[in-house]
């Protein structure tokens, strides 16, 4: 009787081991490209949103919805054999895209087609996953990060036409079109949107959230999308701190205890106040602050926290952060620093060095702490 791999049995364990090693392996080409060590057949910039995108943040979004967004559908578990076919297109289309930045670009648009591909199959999945849901569609949370995960979609496919037209030197400027709505109304829609949800239940908040407030969040994120592509920044500015403070009201209405929170909570709960500083912060419109500010204040925050709170409780060991976790959770607000330090002093080379060091450094220790858990179900402390 073959022994059934440990590693393949829960869809986040496979996810979250491939966005973060690709997190420190797309980091460390950026880091090097940026210095001039070496160039790539495609724009570095093309390299770094897109490998953020759909080489790391979109692996921890699928490995925590594939396990998450059946419960919240009341639905049945998602198969395997599915999630391994998907995974298996992922790994291939991220190793045969860095090859092609190397190589050939041609290579690089065969890759995005089968990344966008096992995109395709995610959305297909958690399309029936809503569609058999037994709720009133679990309320309009799974709705909207159906939604988001459509925005994606649809990014992607942006992401491949920019680089299709890029082998014949065309230029419509259809990859900034591509970033921003990948940025707002994927990335941080879908983040946001499953926050809103898990992070009040998991701090027993039993104020409920303003109706409407999804949509919300939404239109004024598509609205700065708008405005952002149409170069029109007074509005913009308009409706980021509009909505920042629409947000930052509705947090405190929630109450959460963070001071009397454990670690593994009020690192959930920093991380969704950095959205409407971020929102805020984006009055200082210089080198991509609020952006970078956002990835990493808010993004990377719930992802570390989400992950390390998954990662425990999927392998039978209560959700806590120990003191290793916590410093790790202090680190990512390091990180955060940094970065916005570099925007706001260009020049400072070594800023964006100390950033670039700190993000890979942050993967490498969560990694050394729970790819065992992810690898074969070891217990944090035991030998």
């Amino acid at each position: 009787m073959i022994k059934e791999n440990y590693f393949l049995s829960q869809p986040h364990q496979p996810f979250f081991l491939s966005g973060t090693v690709w997190a420190v392996i797309s980091m460390l080409f950026f880091a090097l490209m940026y210095h001039g060590v070496f160039t790539l057949n495609i724009s570095p910039i093309f390299f770094h949103v897109y490998t953020m995108f759909f080489m790391i943040f979109t692996p921890f979004f699928i490995g925590f919805l594939f396990t998450t967004f059946p419960r919240f559908c009341q639905s049945s578990v998602i198969e395997r054999k599915v999630y391994i076919r998907i995974f298996s297109f992922l790994q291939f289309g991220s190793i045969l895209f860095i090859i092609g930045a190397f190589t050939n670009p041609i290579l690089v648009n065969a890759s995005i087609l089968v990344i966008f591909f096992s995109d395709i199959l995610v959305v297909i999945e958690l399309q029936k996953i809503y569609n058999e849901g037994h709720t009133s569609r679990a309320s309009s949370d799974t709705l909207w990060i159906l939604i988001g995960f459509y925005m994606g979609l649809f990014t992607h496919a942006l992401f491949l036409v920019d680089s299709n037209l890029s082998i014949f030197q065309y230029d419509l400027n259809i990859f900034n079109i591509a970033a921003t709505i990948g940025f707002w109304n994927y990335l941080i829609f879908i983040a946001f949107t499953v926050a809103q949800r898990m992070v009040p239940f998991f701090s027993h908040v039993t104020v409920e959230k303003r109706r409407g407030f999804n949509t919300v969040v939404f239109s004024g994120l598509l609205l700065h999308t708008v405005f952002s592509i149409t170069a029109l920044q007074f509005p913009q500015m308009i409706i980021d701190v509009v909505l920042g403070i629409y947000i930052f009201v509705e947090l405190r209405r929630w109450k959460f205890d963070t001071l009397q929170s454990p670690a593994i909570l009020w690192i959930l709960h920093l991380a969704l106040y950095w959205v409407p500083i971020a929102l805020i912060v984006s009055i200082i419109s210089i080198n991509f602050l609020s952006l970078h500010v956002m990835a990493i204040g808010f993004l990377t925050t719930i992802l570390i926290g989400f992950g390390t709170r998954v990662t425990l409780g999927h392998s039978g060991q209560a959700p806590h952060a120990d003191r290793y976790v916590t410093n790790l959770f202090y680190f990512v607000q390091v990180i955060v620093v940094l970065r916005a330090a570099y925007s706001l002093f260009i020049d400072k080379l070594w800023l964006f060095d100390a950033a670039a060091t700190a993000w890979m450094i942050l993967y490498i220790l969560w990694i050394g702490r729970y790819g065992s858990v992810l690898l074969n179900g070891k217990k944090i402390g035991s030998s």
